[in-house]
């Protein structure tokens, strides 16, 4: 037959971490939904979530000169920073250089990334338009868009990207 001796210490403990758990330090205060919003930014890989607004590669070439060449090269061949164009392709082995033709699955991606942490030294300083502008650029310069055609919100997540099947997806229900 098992001993309980130890039943009442085991008892008394559980009391005790449930006591010392509905205990809060009091720090911080309520976040407003409105305060939320402004940082709930993320694009999903069908597009859910791109704001509205639209851009050009040909009014994403001075936005680039302008904001990113400095890290990213004039060509977009990359500087201090990674290269965006060029890249053998991912069966070459691991060790490929990975740049947006050869490595992104979704053109969505390209846009949350850049909206959230471009330019580096001033993360979330371009405007929706700035950034559909620059997402059609670099789209455009890797040839995967016409030079010619609009990003927006409709567009966008209807981007072929050449590596799009080069991915074991989580949530397949979400790419376009």
């Amino acid at each position: 037959m098992p001993e309980f001796r130890s039943l009442p210490f085991v008892v008394v403990a559980l009391l005790v971490a449930g006591r010392l758990a509905a205990q809060t330090p009091d720090l911080g205060m309520p976040i407003e939904p409105e305060d939320i919003d402004e940082w709930d930014i993320a694009i999903l890989p069908d597009g859910s979530g791109l704001p509205p607004g639209s851009g050009t590669a040909a009014e994403g070439a001075p936005i680039f000169a302008a904001k990113c060449a400095l890290c990213h090269g004039v060509n977009l061949e990359g500087g201090i920073s990674l290269a965006l164009v060029g890249g053998e392709p991912l069966t070459d082995g691991i060790d490929t250089v990975k740049t947006i033709s050869n490595f992104w699955p979704v053109a969505t991606t390209l846009f949350d990334y850049t909206r959230r942490a471009m330019p580096w030294l001033t993360p979330r300083t371009l405007t929706d338009d700035e950034v559909y502008a620059l997402t059609a650029y670099l789209l455009a310069e890797n040839h995967i868009i016409n030079e010619d055609e609009e990003m927006n919100a409709e567009s966008l997540p209807r981007v072929e990207m050449p590596n799009r099947d080069g991915f074991i997806v989580r949530f397949p229900d979400l790419i376009p």
